[in-house]
């Protein structure tokens, strides 16, 4: 019913149970900092299983559309989403219904910047100093961390293990209202994939948040797959 009273095009598929261990994460290759220390941080694309699921994150906070919040509830559709206060600071409300409906708010930086073109300080400040604002407005620190336009450096990783986070999910496919874009040449989902969309609307977009939702479940249910909530396996 919830299906039918959304516009989907089919009814999105349950995910199995969370794991009772969650996976062990690697930074994917080709991602690695200088230096190489395994201590910090990983930052991956996708969460290792074997399960037929995907994981749906939204960063920024630009467009806070109440229907995405009824929609993504009515549905049981779990998502994470990664915070720019910049973003966020006109109505940090929005993201409180968010979280009171089972939404985990994680670090996107104060102000959107290229973080590897900062100095430690900076960095410091817009990672750190977001890590607080969350726990202060939310009551929770992130543990998990998206670095702007997904651009870091050794810095990046070592403020962020610093003030709190523990892993860096960057993205495997991005989704908008009117298409996919995907990092894998082969263009398709895998077991474990990490999915990119933005809080935005029709100033920015051919379409609504909800239209958005509505042609990435279509992708999603279409390929067999269920969304499972991140934090489960992270």
């Amino acid at each position: 019913m919830a299906a039918k009273k959304w516009g989907l095009a089919g009814t999105p598929l349950a995910p199995p149970a969370p794991p009772a261990v969650k996976p062990h994460l690697t930074t994917r290759k080709g991602f690695e900092v200088e230096g190489g220390d395994a201590s910090l941080p990983p930052v991956f694309t996708t969460v290792p299983t074997d399960k037929k699921i995907v994981f749906l994150t939204m960063d920024d906070g630009d467009d806070k559309d109440p229907e995405l919040l009824k929609m993504m509830s009515e549905l049981n559709i779990p998502y994470s989403a990664f915070l720019s206060d910049y973003l966020v600071r006109d109505d940090y409300a929005y993201f409180k219904e968010a979280q009171v409906r089972g939404v985990v708010l994680g670090n996107h930086t104060l102000n959107h910047r290229y973080l590897p073109g900062l100095s430690h300080d900076e960095q410091t400040r817009e990672i750190c100093d977001q890590q607080d604002i969350i726990e202060q407005q939310y009551g929770e620190r992130p543990r998990l961390f998206r670095p702007p336009y997904g651009n870091y450096n050794g810095d990046t990783l070592r403020i962020a293990k610093s003030c709190g986070i523990t892993a860096v999910p960057l993205w495997a496919a991005e989704a908008f209202p009117d298409r996919m874009e995907w990092r894998e040449e082969d263009q398709d989902l895998h077991p474990g994939d990490i999915i990119l969309t933005h809080f935005r609307g029709k100033k920015d977009w051919k379409g609504s948040m909800p239209d958005m939702i509505r042609n990435v479940m279509k992708v999603i249910t279409d390929k067999g797959y269920a969304v499972a909530r991140l934090e489960d396996y992270v």
